[in-house]
Order: structure tokens, then sequence, then C-alpha cells
């Protein structure tokens, strides 16, 4: 569900000072921008959304997030009318960021 070394990668790339901030930063995003997402009707805005989510989602590791992002907005793409199940991106998105946070603190110990 976590690319653990891609967390690794960028907490390098960016330093251990600033790697909270980034992941802040980060949940801040997404959160607005899944917010919109539930709303979201036609089929353009969906692949829009759901790209700057799947690129935000590898940034920081969160694998099956991004996978779910791109198969949604691939079939966005494709149809005029979306049937992305974003159930599922949500459902997924809250699964990963628990897991993350759960991990995190072991990932930081280390």
């Amino acid at each position: 569900m976590i690319d653990w070394n891609r967390v690794s990668e960028l907490r390098e790339e960016v330093g251990e000072d600033n790697f909270d901030e980034v992941i802040d930063l980060f949940l801040f995003e997404v959160e607005d921008e899944l917010a919109r997402l539930r709303h979201c009707r036609d089929a353009e805005t969906l692949a829009a959304r759901l790209h700057f989510l799947k690129g935000s989602a590898l940034n920081l590791g969160f694998a099956a997030f991004s996978d779910l992002c791109q198969a949604g907005e691939t079939a966005a793409g494709k149809s005029a009318e979306p049937e992305t199940d974003t159930d599922a991106i949500l459902t997924c998105y809250d699964q990963s960021k628990q897991a993350f946070v759960r991990g995190l603190h072991r990932f930081a110990a280390a």
C-alpha cells in the first residue's frame, strides 16, 4: 500500500527538518482535492483531478492510491460519462493514510 522506499527517498531529498512540513502539505492538498472530487461530474475535470492526485500520491509513496487514481484517470479520459469508482478511491486514500501514519512512526525510529 505504501512504497516505503519512496518515502525514504523523499525524506532524503527534502531533508529530515522539512519532511514533516512536506507531509502536512501533501495531506492538506490531497484532502482538499478529494473534497472536490466528491462533487466532480464531468469526465475532463475528473481526469484532471485524478491526475493531480496520482502525482501527489506517487511523490509520497501512496502506491495503491496512485494506482486507483491512474485507473480512474484513464477511464475518465475514455468517456464523456465518468464511470470511476470515487468511493473506492476515497476509501483507499483513508486506508493508505492510516497505514502511512502508523508506519511513519516506525519508519522515523529506524
